[in-house]
C-alpha cells in the first residue's frame, strides 16, 4: 500500500535540496515486502561534477574559518539526529531491512558530530629547535575537497563518522550514499541544510557506482577519498586514483573473522556473543565473526548452545519492534548469500537453516544457517558471504587455531575466548587482524581504539582518536634566525 504522503528524497548540493539534473531516479524496494519505498534522484556526471565544483568554491571560506565556528553546525546537527532518530530508523528498515529495534545509528551518529565539534583543539602540529640557526615547526592543514562514499549495511553511522572529522579540520565534502540504502542519508542531507552549513560545505549526493561513485574516484578536484565497502570496489577506487591525482585513499574492505574459542573459555559468554556477531544486521558487517573455530574436545557442546541460541533469531517486518532478523538488502545480496550457502551444502555438513525464505513471506530473509566440517579451501570459508551464515570447524592445538585464522586475504577483526591471559596475549599478537577481541568479539569495538584492516581488509585507521588525521596535510615550514 503506497504511504499517504511519498517519499521525496533529494540531493543536497551548494546548499540546495534538488533532483537529479536529467531527472533520473532509481526505485528502492522494501526488502521484506517488495514495495517500492521510494524514488531516489540517481546523481548524473554533472550533478558529481557540480558537487564537486560547490566543494571547491566553499573551501577557502571555511578552511579560513575558525574551528570553533565550524563546530557550531556539528553541534546542531547532532541535535537533529536525535530529534530524527526513529525516523531515521524506519527509513533504514524499508530501504534495507534493518528492525528498527535494533537500530541505535542515529545517537551514534550524533554522538559523533558532537565528538568533533569539541576536538579541533587538538589540530596542532609541532615546534622543534634541533637544526641549529632555525626554528623550525609543522602546520596541520586541510586536503580541500573531500569524497566519501559510505556503505550500505549501516548509513547513518558511517556519513558521520567519515563527514564529521573531514568537515571540522576544515575540508569540504562530497558524500554519496550507496544505492542500496539512500533514504535515512537524503534525509540526513536535509537536516544539514536545516543546520545551516554554507552552500557547498557539506554535499550529499545519490547514485550508482557508476558514474557518481567512479567519477568521484577519478576527479582531479578531489584531494582524499574515505571508501567503506567490498574489497573489490576498494581495488577500484584506488586503481582510479593511482591513474589520476594520487588522491589520498582510506579504505575500510571487507572481512571473513574468525573467533577462536579454546577449551578453557567461559562457553556461555562465547556462545552467546559469537552468535549475536553473525546474526546482527542479518549477517551484513564486516566484521561479523563468520569463522568460529572450537577446541575439539568441547565443540559439540558449543556447537549445540549455538544452534539453539541462532534458531531462536525472531525474522519478520523489521518495522516491528519485536523484530531483531531483517531480510537481506536487496535481491542481488540474497541471491549472492544463496548461492554460498548452496555451495556450502557440497563441501561442507549443513547442521542449521540453509535456505531462503522468498517463496513464503514475499521478502530477501534467509535463515540463519551453520556449516560444519568445512574445508578451509572451500568458498564459503574463504569468501565474505555478508549474510546469517557461519562456518564452525574445530582445532586440537593453539598453533593450528593461529594457523586457520590466519589462512584468509581478510585481516579486519578477530576474536578469542580463553582464561589463560598468556595464552590469549600470544594469540592476539600472532592474529594478523587490524582489530583482536580477547574474551569479546565484534560489533564491540574500544571508543579510543583505530579501526582499520590488515591485507586486504583495507589500509589506513579510523576512530575518534585517528579519523582526523586521514584529512589533514602536515607541512613543515623552517625559519632561520640571523646572528646578530
Amino acid at each position: 500500500m503506497a504511504e499517504a504522503n511519498p517519499l521525496r528524497p533529494r540531493m543536497l548540493i551548494d546548499g540546495k535540496l534538488v533532483e537529479a539534473s536529467d531527472g533520473k531516479t532509481f526505485p528502492v524496494h522494501n526488502p521484506a515486502t517488495l514495495e517500492i519505498s521510494a524514488h531516489v534522484p540517481e546523481a548524473s556526471p554533472d550533478d558529481t561534477n557540480a558537487a564537486v565544483a560547490a566543494a571547491k568554491a566553499a573551501f577557502p571560506a571555511w578552511s579560513a574559518m575558525g574551528p570553533a565556528k565550524r563546530a557550531v553546525h556539528l553541534k546542531k546537527l547532532a541535535a537533529l539526529l536525535r530529534e530524527n532518530k526513529d525516523e531515521l530508523a524506519r527509513l533504514d528498515a524499508i530501504a534495507m531491512g534493518m528492525p528498527v529495534s535494533t537500530h541505535h545509528y542515529a545517537h551514534t551518529a550524533a554522538t559523533h558530530f558532537d565528538y568533533y565539534s569539541e576536538a579541533w583543539a587538538t589540530i596542532q602540529g609541532q615546534a622543534s629547535v634541533n637544526t641549529p640557526g632555525f626554528v623550525n615547526m609543522t602546520l596541520r592543514q586541510p586536503y580541500g575537497v573531500v569524497a566519501l562514499i559510505i556503505p550500505w549495511n549501516v548509513p547513518c553511522h558511517f556519513l558521520a563518522t567519515k563527514s564529521a572529522p573531514a568537515l571540522i579540520t576544515g575540508n569540504t565534502v562530497v558524500l554519496k550514499s550507496s544505492e542500496k540504502a539512500p533514504l535515512a542519508v537524503a534525509r540526513i542531507a536535509e537536516l544539514v541544510a536545516e543546520a545551516g552549513f554554507p552552500p557547498g560545505v557539506f554535499n550529499i549526493i545519490s547514485g550508482h557506482g557508476a558514474p557518481s561513485g567512479q567519477i568521484l574516484s577519478r576527479h582531479m578536484d578531489v584531494r582524499a577519498l574515505s571508501f567503506t565497502g567490498s574489497s573489490r570496489t576498494g581495488r577500484l577506487i584506488q586503481e582510479e586514483a593511482a591513474r589520476t591525482n594520487l588522491k589520498k585513499v582510506i579504505l575500510e574492505l571487507g572481512g571473513k573473522s574468525p573467533a577462536l574459542v579454546f577449551e578453557d573459555a567461559n562457553l556461555d559468554k562465547a556462545v552467546t556473543q559469537t552468535q549475536f556477531s553473525i546474526q546482527t544486521n542479518s549477517g551484513q558487517v564486516c566484521m561479523a565473526n563468520s569463522r568460529i573455530y572450537v577446541q575439539r574436545s568441547i565443540a559439540p557442546q558449543f556447537i549445540e548452545a549455538f544452534k539453539t541460541k541462532f534458531s531462536g533469531a525472531r525474522a519478520g517486518n523489521p518495522l516491528d519492534k519485536d523484530t531483531n532478523h531483517g531480510p537481506q538488502a536487496d535481491e542481488v545480496q540474497y541471491r549472492s548469500v544463496l548461492s554460498y550457502i548452496d555451495e556450502g551444502k557440497k563441501t561442507g555438513t549443513l547442521a542449521l537453516g540453509g535456505a531462503g525464505k522468498f517463496e513464503t513471506t514475499n521478502g530477501f530473509f534467509v535463515e540463519p544457517t551453520v556449516f560444519l566440517d568445512t574445508p578451509e579451501t572451500a568458498r564459503i570459508t574463504k569468501e565474505e558471504v555478508f549474510g546469517p551464515v557461519v562456518v564452525i570447524n574445530t582445532f586440537e592445538t593453539e598453533a593450528e587455531a593461529i594457523a586457520k585464522a590466519n589462512d584468509t586475504e581478510f585481516g579486519l577483526y578477530s576474536a578469542v575466548y580463553t582464561r589463560d591471559v598468556n595464552r590469549a596475549m600470544r594469540v592476539a599478537k600472532a592474529l594478523e587482524s587490524g582489530y583482536v577481541g580477547i574474551n569479546c568479539t565484534s560489533p564491540l569495538t574500544g571508543h579510543d581504539l583505530p579501526f582499520g584492516g590488515y591485507k586486504s581488509s583495507g589500509q589506513g585507521r579510523e576512530g575518534l582518536l585517528y579519523s582526523m588525521n586521514n584529512f589533514l596535510e602536515t607541512k613543515s615550514v623552517m625559519i632561520q634566525i640571523d646572528d646578530e
